[in-house]
């Protein structure tokens, strides 16, 4: 009897080392970066992410609404640009938030816009910087008339190191599609 009891000690510390494999595994599903999946827009897509990205909603590209681009983290700058007199207020998702939300860390980004101009802007910018994916101008909606529907915008007034000939023509507006390269 005491040789079956010792059989049963073991056979359950077995299933309970079984159990803690499983939940472990199980677990490392649910947060690893490819079990999560992006929401899908409700209304008119105004941005495409596309390339080296984990994370998408519409095959192999994310596509975004205005609505899921006000879930990301916002900021807010006042800043002086090249095209505006004065300094004027943008608003609008942080860029380094969009990355994060379709799951890129590094490499090149092609940021193209409605009329198919293109810039090539280093993922490293919007984690370095506040770069934000500018959706308003002193509280009104960026149309395209206004370079909208979406203008990158680098902190300029915060950082006037920025104000250069390479850092303007990443400054893309009426961005329509982010393609990330690695």
């Amino acid at each position: 009897m005491l040789k079956f009891s010792g059989y049963l000690n073991v056979i359950s510390q077995l299933a309970q080392c079984r159990r803690w494999i499983s939940s472990g595994l199980l677990g490392a599903l649910l947060l690893s970066p490819v079990a999560m999946a992006l929401e899908a827009p409700q209304g008119p897509i105004v941005l495409r992410v596309t390339g080296n990205i984990e994370h998408t909603n519409a095959g192999n590209e994310a596509h975004f609404d205005r609505e899921m681009l006000k879930t990301l983290e916002q900021r807010e700058t006042l800043t002086a640009t090249p095209w505006h007199d004065g300094k004027v207020r943008f608003s609008g998702p942080l860029g380094s938030a969009l990355l994060e939300a379709v799951g890129a860390e590094s490499g090149t980004m092609r940021v193209v816009a409605l009329n198919d101009y293109a810039a090539s802007v280093p993922v490293q910018d919007f984690f370095d910087y506040p770069v934000i994916l500018a959706m308003q101008i002193d509280g009104k909606r960026l149309r395209v008339r206004d370079n909208g529907p979406i203008f990158i915008i680098y902190p300029f007034s915060e950082q006037p190191d920025l104000l250069n000939e390479e850092i303007m023509t990443r400054s893309v507006w009426q961005v329509k599609r982010i393609e990330i390269d690695d």
